[in-house]
């Protein structure tokens, strides 16, 4: 038996070296390749085999969906009260002070700020008048921050509307703004991210 740097060779049979791939992924599957590289006395796996399907755990499925319903319980708890028309979206920072509800304020006011809603007051859909314009906020908040966050606060936010429900669920960011500036009143260089979403309807 004899040896060199890349192959052991035995009489009759050579076995590539297992520092380099015998048989590039690309060629994998071509039984040509395959007879090159290995006498047909030695077994390997059948490159026209499959491999059996990935499955997920039934317990995962379960366990995901049930946390999703969770999630969503709180709209969806009112949303048979209410004719959904559209969706308002919005994010809001607080980079020095780090106050979520200051955060979270200026989520909503994103979400609105941007969009007029002169239908209810113009009596646009019939039957509706003002008065029925109804909401329901959903908000992502990290989740260590969600008990201090002061939802009074931020249904004032909202100049009209009879207000159904403010729904907390993790989400948002905390996040470094890269300076620590006490005469802003930071205890330390966090920024706050919150995201805000605004369901309108009647």
């Amino acid at each position: 038996m004899s040896e060199c740097c890349c192959s052991i060779v035995i009489p009759n049979l050579q076995i590539p070296s297992f520092t380099k791939n015998p048989f590039p992924i690309a060629d994998f599957g071509r039984r040509n390749h395959f007879s090159r590289c290995f006498p047909a006395s030695l077994p390997f796996p059948n490159p026209s085999s499959k491999l059996p399907p990935f499955r997920v755990s039934r317990t995962i499925q379960a366990t995901s969906a049930h946390m999703e319903v969770e999630r969503t319980q709180g709209f969806e708890s009112n949303s048979a009260s209410m004719k959904l028309l559209f969706v308002e979206m919005g994010v809001g920072y607080d980079q020095h002070g780090q106050n979520i509800t200051a955060a979270a304020m200026r989520a909503c006011r994103d979400a609105i700020s941007s969009n007029s809603i002169p239908a209810f007051r113009r009596g646009s859909i019939p039957g509706v008048n003002f008065d029925q314009m109804k909401l329901q906020i959903k908000l992502g908040v990290p989740n260590s921050l969600q008990s201090s966050l002061d939802i009074e606060k931020v249904k004032s936010v909202f100049p009209y509307g009879k207000i159904l429900n403010v729904e907390v669920v993790d989400g948002g960011l905390i996040c470094s703004s890269g300076v620590h500036v006490e005469e802003m009143g930071d205890k330390n260089d966090d920024c706050y991210i919150v995201n805000a979403a605004v369901y309108v309807g009647y």
